[in-house]
């Protein structure tokens, strides 16, 4: 037995800062111009249904999909048409990383523009 007080089932665990509700599926899209000094920014995003929809484009379209829960906590904050944060930066980066370099489309030097360390080896 301890000290602390009983948890509500339905209330998340402590630094879990997601609640019940939240633990639908997520899908958010972004968009990165090769070379550009601009960041990525995210061009769709959407819970549920709409995040199925989205997945279900990208599959459909040859669009790389990865699974991160961690940069997804991030990401699902930043509006639609809005630059990611700087928090973001190296994942994305090395997300990008692959992506160019499973299209053939890495710029020379290996770098994928704004945020980029060099590329993930």
């Amino acid at each position: 037995m301890t000290d602390r007080p009983a948890r509500p089932p339905h209330a998340p665990e402590r630094g879990n800062r997601r609640g019940p509700i939240d633990d639908r599926k997520v899908a958010i899209a972004l968009s990165h111009d090769i070379g550009s000094d601009q960041a990525p920014t995210v061009v769709a995003k959407g819970y549920g249904a709409v995040a199925e929809q989205i997945l279900r484009l990208a599959f459909d379209n040859d669009v790389k999909v990865r699974t991160d829960p961690d940069l997804a906590q991030i990401l699902e904050v930043v509006e639609v048409d809005c630059e990611i944060p700087v928090q973001a930066f190296a994942a994305v980066a090395e997300i990008l990383t692959y992506v160019y370099r499973m299209n053939g489309t890495l710029p020379a030097g290996g770098r994928t523009g704004a945020g980029d360390t060099g590329g993930a080896s």
